[in-house]
């Protein structure tokens, strides 16, 4: 299956409670395939209206925090654990993370991202099963799932932002083809 294939599957999904709810299905965007790959929470007020990620408050900080890093919001893949906004922006219910991981996977396979950057908790949990930004945060596992900050954190809590450009730093640097030195 191609990108465009899943995201027209998950724009129609009635896989849970969510499609009763949302105005529209947020499956993501960027190039495919994709050197890094972003993956949030949950679409919020403005992602549901728009059906673009991070297009709110915690998106302008994101395309803040990404030209610090050096990265052009153009060159990666942004989606989030679950595709449609959960009522009042309440975290996302285990069986909304279930209903949707199989498109996350999905993602993930078809994108084939050399870095996999998993913005807060539940897209740690999700992906890694586990959490705790503070002992996770920085660090890169199974080669290329790197753990940081939410940008909702960041932006309830700006001295974190100096980390948050740092660990996006860290994955541009790590998304980087390896160029042989051999002759």
């Amino acid at each position: 299956m191609d990108i465009a294939t899943l995201h027209k599957k998950i724009c129609v999904c009635q896989l849970c409670d969510l499609a009763l709810s949302r105005r529209v299905a947020v499956p993501g965007e960027g190039p495919c395939p994709s050197r890094i790959m972003l993956i949030g929470e949950a679409p919020g007020k403005y992602e549901d209206e728009s059906g673009r990620p991070f297009v709110g408050r915690a998106g302008k900080l994101l395309d803040e925090a990404l030209i610090k890093a050096g990265i052009k919001r153009n060159d990666v893949f942004i989606t989030s654990v679950i595709k449609c906004r959960p009522p009042e922006n309440r975290k996302p219910k285990r069986c909304e993370i279930d209903a949707c991981n199989p498109y996350l996977m999905a993602q993930m396979e078809i994108l084939s991202p050399n870095v996999v950057c998993l913005m807060g908790n539940v897209a740690a949990q999700t992906v890694l099963g586990s959490q705790g930004i503070a002992a996770l945060r920085g660090k890169i596992f199974s080669g290329r799932f790197l753990v940081t900050f939410h940008p909702a954190a960041v932006l309830r809590n700006r001295n974190l932002m100096d980390a948050f450009i740092s660990d996006l730093k860290m994955a541009n640097a790590s998304a980087l083809p390896v160029l042989s030195s051999a002759h």
